[in-house]
């Protein structure tokens, strides 16, 4: 009887010690300032051409630090600072876009989880500003994609505009890098154009966004293959 007893003690401290499973994963923050598409006029003055923004985000779940990027979206530059907090303060350039991102991170997880990207100005000496560069969403840069029945693939993006005056997208779209072909124009609300593919062709893409004010921006170029 003592040994079944010891037996049993035994078997219930080796249940109670064992795998617990992995480690719960970071979650997604989510930011709070600056705001998406907006004019950020809230900083710190360094000097005639730079400020210090302080960016804010909600604390998110099974998190022990955060990192936050900015990028310059006209030298495309990040900068980037690890916290343990849910602010952190960089000095950044006047009148210029910005996106920034929060990554969230747990010690004990080889898991990361990142926030949305959000879009910015930050305020400068302007008083009207150029759209933001549209970001380019499908295909993804580098994907290898299939065409259409119609042989074709669906050019997709997002854009944005601080004055809300968008104008119009155009779009260049070739076989060389960069390219210089322009494709079409689409209205404001039309953020997708379908462009003529062959098999086994590379192709590269940008779009260029104009405002009523003839503020333009580009948005870099993206590269995709057909099968």
């Amino acid at each position: 009887m003592i040994r079944n007893i010891i037996r049993l003690s035994i078997l219930a401290l080796l249940v109670s010690c064992g795998d617990d499973g992995p480690p719960p994963a970071p979650q997604g923050a989510l930011l709070v300032f600056p705001q998406e598409n907006s004019e950020c006029t809230t900083g710190t003055e360094v000097n005639q051409t730079s400020t210090q923004v302080t960016f804010r985000w909600m604390a998110s779940d099974n998190t022990d630090t955060y990192t936050l990027s900015v990028v310059n979206l006209d030298s495309n530059v990040p900068q980037n600072i690890s916290t343990a907090s849910t602010s952190a303060s960089l000095t950044i350039t006047k009148g210029t876009p910005f996106a920034w991102s929060v990554t969230s991170r747990n010690s004990e997880s080889d898991q990361v989880a990142s926030s949305e990207t959000w879009l910015f100005y930050n305020a400068g000496s302007q008083t009207t500003y150029a759209p933001f560069p549209a970001q380019l969403e499908n295909p993804q840069s580098g994907a290898t994609v299939q065409q259409d029945i119609a042989n074709e693939v669906l050019l997709e993006w997002s854009g944005a505009d601080v004055d809300n005056d968008i104008a119009y997208f155009e779009v260049f779209f070739s076989e060389t890098n960069p390219p210089t072909t322009s494709v079409g124009l689409t209205n404001a609300s039309t953020m997708e154009l379908p462009v003529g593919v062959v098999s086994g062709a590379v192709y590269y893409w940008r779009v260029v966004t104009t405002d009523l004010e003839g503020n333009t921006s580009d948005s870099g170029v993206f590269d995709f293959k057909v099968l």
